[in-house]
């Protein structure tokens, strides 16, 4: 028998069984809380390789009890979404980097190779069959996301013989509702580590955020600010990149954010942001490693203009508040008029909702 393990699966194999009994469409757009009618998924086994990819009915998982992304966490996840346009075209926002990013997760988590572009027309077929439930709104979406798990059925601690790709779909409204958010700082607890899996989207990443981020709100902040080393290095928000709008220490105005050096995810909007302001010419844009200290002396000498997180899920999003050693640091910026924050913000959502053509843009 041929060896066709490492053959990725064809969008041309899809196979697409409709649901008989369609939902309600309500206009629930509370985040993850609302799932479309229909799912991806495509199983694989190292004997066979992959199967044929299946659109069905949205339905839950059966699952081995032993099942080795549930005791071991092999898994990983990617999250993007499909905007309805103001032409009523729905559009992606530059999906093959979600697609590239979740084929470097599957590598370091010694999950199956596929073929990205496959996935992607999968993953359009999905969306083009619920495209009803994308919102005819201009601050909510559809929101994607793909799963990849081991479905390994053994409790030995090994590469996985079986893995299952999945789609599910869920409509999103704004993930903080566009309010400046406060951030606890504290060395204490680390998101990611040198030689870890941070640049990597697998769900552990995040279940082990949750103690930290409740401390957060026994602070009085709604998300945590992860810090490293020694010298309390800034790296992540939340689930969030990280960017600062400042007068740096030579007298520079710079929008600076951190190097992706294997602990910070590179995210789709991260991305983004760098490639816009830098096309703008008018500050510099800078990847450098930001501390606390920095922060805490900026603030200050009065050089600090915005902090704002950035994703997918919350698009862009303001910081107005740090608590740190004990310290409450204002962060000054939300109330101007024509802060970068909103220009961003801006430029990216008119991209995404056609307003602006790019070739960001992926039609559905």
């Amino acid at each position: 028998m041929a060896d066709n393990s490492n053959q990725s699966f064809k969008a041309a194999d899809l196979v697409i069984q409709l649901s008989p009994t369609p939902k309600t469409k309500l206009d629930m757009l509370t985040f993850g809380t609302v799932f479309t009618d229909h799912m991806l998924t495509i199983e694989w086994s190292a004997t066979e390789g992959w199967q044929a990819p299946l659109i069905k009915p949205f339905g839950n998982l059966s699952l081995h009890p032993a099942c080795s992304s549930l005791h071991y966490g092999i898994q990983l996840f990617e999250g993007l979404k499909a905007y309805r346009g103001v032409d009523n075209r729905l559009r992606l926002f530059r999906p093959m980097l979600n697609m590239n990013r979740m084929s470097n997760s599957a590598e370091r988590a010694c999950l199956p190779a596929f073929d990205q572009s496959e996935l992607l027309e999968c993953i359009r077929r999905l969306v083009e069959i619920d495209q009803d439930w994308v919102p005819h709104s201009d601050s909510a979406a559809l929101y994607i996301r793909p799963t990849f798990i081991s479905t390994e059925p053994s409790l030995g601690v090994k590469k996985p013989s079986h893995a299952l790709l999945y789609v599910i779909l869920c409509q999103a409204g704004p993930y903080f509702n566009n309010k400046a958010l406060s951030l606890w700082a504290d060395p204490k607890y680390t998101r990611a580590w040198k030689g870890g899996t941070g640049d990597c989207k697998m769900g552990g990443n995040y279940g082990c955020s949750l103690y930290a981020q409740y401390e957060a709100v026994d602070y009085g902040c709604e998300q945590v600010l992860w810090l490293y080393g020694d010298d309390h290095q800034i790296t992540e928000a939340g689930t969030m990149n990280i960017f600062l709008y400042w007068i740096n220490e030579d007298g520079e105005e710079e929008l600076a954010t951190v190097p992706l050096d294997g602990i910070i995810l590179p995210g789709v909007t991260r991305q983004s942001i760098l490639e816009l302001t830098r096309e703008w010419g008018e500050f510099k844009v800078t990847e450098r490693y930001l501390t606390m200290r920095q922060l805490c002396t900026a603030l200050k000498q009065q050089r600090v203009k915005e902090l704002f997180g950035s994703g997918t899920a919350c698009m862009i999003c303001p910081i107005g508040r740090i608590v740190y050693q004990g310290e409450n640091l204002h962060i000054p910026g939300q109330d101007k008029h024509s802060q970068l924050t909103s220009r961003i913000a801006k430029e990216l959502t008119d991209i995404q909702y056609g307003r602006t053509a790019s070739d960001w843009t992926f039609l559905v």
